[in-house]
């Protein structure tokens, strides 16, 4: 077993992409609470990440809640105000009662043409509001299959972390998301994402020591369902997932916290 696992606390997070009007996010989460109870809750972190027109319905609908979940959010500017139309600061989120904010995801990446210096960016603009980034990592289809994974998610790592102390390197969350397997129905097995997801430790060590690399949570993410949870789970080098399209529908996203 990794250095520290038994002490790290899993993180499941939804990730609604752009799904859900307000109304339709209300439903969602209040389902979910009827559908899980606090024992549930208390075993793994719970993260909603709804789209920016439903964060104050459901922070209202958290801060009522007996379960905990914690609010985050899909995106953020790297910028703290500014001429800057559409976008959606990190103080402004704070100000919601975020918890966390998805950085780096490999939609961002590639259909934005977002860079490893533009997440850098984004990540310091979340710590300086004392949010926790989930920083997403991940290779392509031909990078997985020319064996460059390791060198690509290792690099997006080093990039985003950069110049940071330990202690904020190991209360990261980093989620390890092979593009090849976003939305395609396919997943990496549990064994390969483990590989790439201890490298991704591994790579935390050489840069801040053992101990952030104990600490620091990497979750899994790519065509994470009810169906293959628990074996992704029952890794030992996995903390969680963030889930996609599975996390729409309450039913399914409250047998993934229950690991299926």
């Amino acid at each position: 077993m990794a250095p520290g696992a038994t002490s790290r606390r899993p993180v499941i997070a939804a990730n609604w992409k752009m799904h859900k009007t307000h109304l339709e996010a209300i439903q969602a989460v209040q389902k979910l609470s009827y559908l899980l109870d606090k024992q549930d809750a208390e075993k793994v972190e719970v993260v909603m990440c709804p789209p920016f027109t439903a964060l104050r319905s459901i922070q209202v609908l958290i801060e009522g809640d007996r379960l905990g979940y914690v609010l985050g959010a899909q995106n953020v500017s790297g910028e703290e105000k500014g001429a800057f139309t559409g976008e959606v600061s990190a103080p402004m989120l704070a100000a919601l009662k975020c918890g966390y904010v998805i950085v780096g995801h490999s939609e961002r990446r590639q259909l934005f043409g977002e860079t490893d210096e533009v997440v850098t960016m984004k990540v310091r603009a979340v710590l300086r509001e004392g949010m926790t980034p989930i920083l997403c990592v991940g290779e392509t289809l031909e990078e997985h299959d020319a064996g460059r994974a390791e060198d690509k998610v290792a690099g997006q790592v080093r990039a985003a972390l950069s110049g940071l102390d330990a202690e904020r390197a190991g209360a990261f969350v980093i989620a390890y998301e092979p593009i090849w397997a976003i939305g395609t129905g396919r997943n990496a097995e549990p064994a390969d994402a483990g590989e790439i997801i201890g490298l991704i430790r591994r790579t935390v060590g050489s840069m801040f020591g053992d101990d952030a690399a104990a600490s620091v949570r990497v979750q899994y993410g790519g065509s994470v369902k009810a169906g293959n949870i628990r074996e992704f789970m029952a890794h030992p080098e996995i903390d969680g997932a963030l889930v996609g399209g599975a996390s729409l529908d309450p039913e399914e996203f409250a047998l993934i916290v229950r690991y299926g």
